[in-house]
Protein backbone atom coordinates (compact mmCIF):
# COMPACT_ATOMS: atom_id res chain seq x y z
CA UNK A 1 0.00 0.00 0.00
CA UNK A 2 1.20 3.51 -0.78
CA UNK A 3 1.05 6.67 1.21
CA UNK A 4 -1.37 8.50 -1.28
CA UNK A 5 -4.10 5.15 -0.30
CA UNK A 6 -4.24 5.97 2.85
CA UNK A 7 -3.27 9.73 3.83
CA UNK A 8 -5.27 12.72 4.01
CA UNK A 9 -5.89 15.43 1.91
CA UNK A 10 -8.28 17.72 2.92
CA UNK A 11 -5.24 19.86 4.73
CA UNK A 12 -5.27 23.22 6.25
CA UNK A 13 -1.93 24.71 6.04
CA UNK A 14 -0.30 28.12 7.81
CA UNK A 15 2.48 31.12 7.56
CA UNK A 16 5.19 31.49 9.78
CA UNK A 17 3.82 35.06 10.98
CA UNK A 18 0.23 33.48 11.79
CA UNK A 19 -0.58 34.37 15.29
CA UNK A 20 -1.29 30.84 18.12
CA UNK A 21 -4.79 32.02 18.52
CA UNK A 22 -5.51 31.55 15.11
CA UNK A 23 -3.48 28.55 14.47
CA UNK A 24 -5.73 27.13 17.91
CA UNK A 25 -9.30 28.63 16.33
CA UNK A 26 -7.80 26.47 13.16
CA UNK A 27 -7.24 23.13 14.96
CA UNK A 28 -10.39 23.71 16.56
CA UNK A 29 -12.73 24.07 13.93
CA UNK A 30 -11.41 21.58 11.27
CA UNK A 31 -11.44 19.11 14.33
CA UNK A 32 -7.03 18.64 14.02
CA UNK A 33 -4.38 18.56 16.44
CA UNK A 34 -1.29 19.90 13.87
CA UNK A 35 -0.84 21.92 11.38
CA UNK A 36 1.75 22.39 8.58
CA UNK A 37 4.03 25.40 8.25
CA UNK A 38 4.58 26.62 4.77
CA UNK A 39 6.37 29.39 3.16
CA UNK A 40 4.79 31.43 0.07
CA UNK A 41 5.59 28.44 -2.05
CA UNK A 42 3.52 25.96 0.00
CA UNK A 43 6.95 24.57 1.30
CA UNK A 44 6.71 23.29 4.19
CA UNK A 45 8.89 25.10 7.04
CA UNK A 46 7.96 23.70 10.24
CA UNK A 47 4.74 22.43 11.87
CA UNK A 48 2.95 23.06 14.76
CA UNK A 49 1.00 21.00 16.84
CA UNK A 50 -2.03 22.04 20.01
CA UNK A 51 0.69 20.38 22.37
CA UNK A 52 2.80 22.99 21.00
CA UNK A 53 0.34 25.61 21.51
CA UNK A 54 -0.16 24.27 25.41
CA UNK A 55 4.07 23.74 26.25
CA UNK A 56 5.42 26.55 24.41
CA UNK A 57 3.37 28.93 24.52
CA UNK A 58 0.83 29.12 27.73
CA UNK A 59 3.34 27.00 30.08
CA UNK A 60 5.49 29.85 29.25
CA UNK A 61 3.67 32.98 29.76
CA UNK A 62 3.56 33.64 25.79
CA UNK A 63 0.50 35.60 24.56
CA UNK A 64 -1.27 33.64 21.68
CA UNK A 65 -2.66 36.63 20.50
CA UNK A 66 0.58 38.26 19.20
CA UNK A 67 2.82 35.65 19.39
CA UNK A 68 3.65 33.97 15.76
CA UNK A 69 3.67 30.61 15.10
CA UNK A 70 7.43 30.76 14.11
CA UNK A 71 8.10 31.37 17.66
CA UNK A 72 7.30 27.75 18.88
CA UNK A 73 7.47 25.49 15.40
CA UNK A 74 8.97 22.48 15.11
CA UNK A 75 11.24 22.66 12.39
CA UNK A 76 13.24 20.32 9.99
CA UNK A 77 9.83 18.05 9.59
CA UNK A 78 9.97 14.74 8.79
CA UNK A 79 8.19 14.44 5.67
CA UNK A 80 7.15 11.45 3.18
CA UNK A 81 6.08 11.33 -0.33
CA UNK A 82 2.60 10.12 -1.22
CA UNK A 83 4.10 7.39 -3.59
CA UNK A 84 6.32 5.95 -0.57
CA UNK A 85 5.16 2.71 1.18
CA UNK A 86 3.31 2.91 4.03
CA UNK A 87 5.70 0.61 5.69
CA UNK A 88 8.52 3.10 5.24
CA UNK A 89 6.13 5.98 6.28
CA UNK A 90 5.56 4.11 9.69
CA UNK A 91 9.20 3.34 9.97
CA UNK A 92 9.68 7.16 9.67
CA UNK A 93 7.17 7.46 12.23
CA UNK A 94 8.55 5.28 14.61
CA UNK A 95 12.24 6.55 14.49
CA UNK A 96 11.23 9.84 15.02
CA UNK A 97 8.57 9.01 17.54
CA UNK A 98 5.60 11.27 15.74
CA UNK A 99 2.04 10.49 14.91
CA UNK A 100 1.62 12.78 12.32
CA UNK A 101 3.93 13.22 8.49
CA UNK A 102 3.13 15.86 6.20
CA UNK A 103 3.30 14.29 3.03
CA UNK A 104 4.64 16.42 0.28
CA UNK A 105 5.56 16.39 -3.22
CA UNK A 106 9.28 16.38 -5.25
CA UNK A 107 9.00 20.17 -4.70
CA UNK A 108 8.69 19.83 -0.83
CA UNK A 109 4.88 21.39 -0.76
CA UNK A 110 2.39 19.50 1.33
CA UNK A 111 -0.39 17.64 -0.66
CA UNK A 112 -1.65 15.71 2.37
CA UNK A 113 -0.68 14.47 6.20
CA UNK A 114 -0.54 10.86 7.02
CA UNK A 115 -1.84 10.14 10.52
CA UNK A 116 -2.00 7.50 13.00
CA UNK A 117 -5.60 7.77 13.05
CA UNK A 118 -5.40 7.02 8.88
CA UNK A 119 -3.45 3.76 9.34
CA UNK A 120 -5.67 2.66 12.17
CA UNK A 121 -8.32 3.46 10.04
CA UNK A 122 -6.45 0.90 7.34
CA UNK A 123 -5.72 -1.70 9.74
CA UNK A 124 -7.05 -4.12 7.57
CA UNK A 125 -5.06 -3.45 4.35
CA UNK A 126 -1.99 -2.73 6.35
CA UNK A 127 -2.00 -5.13 9.01
CA UNK A 128 -3.10 -4.56 12.39
CA UNK A 129 -0.10 -6.13 14.17
CA UNK A 130 2.11 -3.88 11.85
CA UNK A 131 0.13 -0.96 12.92
CA UNK A 132 0.44 -1.90 16.62
CA UNK A 133 4.05 -2.21 15.96
CA UNK A 134 3.94 1.58 14.39
CA UNK A 135 2.30 2.86 17.54
CA UNK A 136 4.60 0.63 19.97
CA UNK A 137 7.51 2.55 18.21
CA UNK A 138 6.01 6.03 18.41
CA UNK A 139 4.86 5.60 22.18
CA UNK A 140 8.58 4.15 23.18
CA UNK A 141 9.05 5.77 26.39
CA UNK A 142 12.40 4.63 27.62
CA UNK A 143 14.01 7.20 25.24
CA UNK A 144 15.60 4.59 22.58
CA UNK A 145 14.24 6.27 19.78
CA UNK A 146 15.03 10.38 18.34
CA UNK A 147 12.69 12.88 19.24
CA UNK A 148 11.33 15.24 16.97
Amino acid sequence: MKVQDCMCQDICCIKPETKLQEAAKLMSQNHIGCLPVCDNNNSICGIVTDRDIVLRCIACDKDAKVTPVSDIMTCNVTTCKKTDDITNAESKMGQKQVRRLPVCDDNNRVVGMLTLGDLANKDNEIGKGQVCDTLENICDCEGNQNNM
